[in-house]
């Protein structure tokens, strides 16, 4: 029993291979958060987790560029071993302008840009498809995201707004006031760049304070890294960790790096 679920476990993306980031150049920056790329192991398919982070991704990926939604829940996406997958995280209320759609349209799905309809896109392929060297690609990609940002408009700012302050310790309950909006109208405009409500926002980001905090400590008990990380308490963050991820928190913490042989 306990080998069958350690081989049916999922593994965090972070694992899964070698992740790196890139900070975006300064063409970029307002309409990126980060550029990164994820080449993952070869070797017998795992199933890798994809946890929420309150963000949507344009990804080169399978030959083709997609739009990973944002996601409410682990996504358990199909990728070939020892594939080079290369993004850029949209700056939070900058997608819904780029892609010209509500993000509540793709939340949990993963889109051919095509399919959205964005101007250029055929063409922005056919340059990725004819550099087929990982680094290289990456290269271009952000160079050809550079070319593309000439012609977008700035994010919009409430947006960032509410991202941070879901970032922070305020509660949720106290926007509206703080933006000059009523509840209806932030309800509306986080639907639109965020794919949910406000609250559920607060809630991603806190489970990503978490995982942060198990990249970094090692010694912490997980009752601490509970109230650390802005949940009621230990029980709180198991059962939010477990719903958003299907791991618990000790298998995270194990995974991270944090702390060896924990649970």
């Amino acid at each position: 029993m306990v080998s069958k679920r350690r081989k049916d476990m999922a593994l965090l993306a972070a694992r899964a291979g070698r992740y790196r980031e890139y900070a975006p150049t300064p063409a970029l920056w307002r309409h990126f958060s980060r550029l990164w790329s994820h080449t993952l192991n070869d070797g017998p398919p795992a199933r890798v987790a994809i946890v929420p982070d309150g963000y949507c991704d344009l990804l080169w990926i399978h030959g083709r560029l997609e739009v990973a939604g944002p996601d409410r829940t682990a996504a358990f996406p199909v990728i070939r071993p020892g594939a080079t997958v290369i993004g850029a995280r949209f700056a939070p209320g900058a997608a819904a302008s780029w892609l010209k759609t509500p993000l509540s349209a793709l939340v949990g799905l993963s889109v051919p840009l095509a399919d959205i309809g964005r101007k250029g896109t055929s063409e922005f392929e056919a340059r990725l498809q004819d550099c087929p060297d990982p680094e290289a690609a990456a290269t271009l990609f952000g160079r050809l995201l550079e070319e593309a940002a000439r012609d977008e408009e700035e994010p919009a700012r409430d947006a960032a707004m509410i991202f941070a302050a879901a970032d922070s310790d305020r509660p949720a309950s106290g926007l509206p006031d703080r933006l000059g909006m009523s509840e209806r109208q932030l309800r509306r405009r986080c639907y639109h760049h965020f794919g949910y409500g406000a609250k559920t926002l607060e809630r991603i980001r806190r489970f990503q304070k978490f995982l942060d905090l198990c990249r970094r400590v090692d010694t912490m008990p997980l009752a601490r890294i509970a109230l650390e990380a802005g949940f009621a308490d230990q029980a709180h963050m198991t059962r939010e960790v477990a719903e958003l991820s299907t791991l618990t928190p000790a298998i995270i913490l194990d995974q991270l790096g944090g702390r060896k042989g924990s649970g």
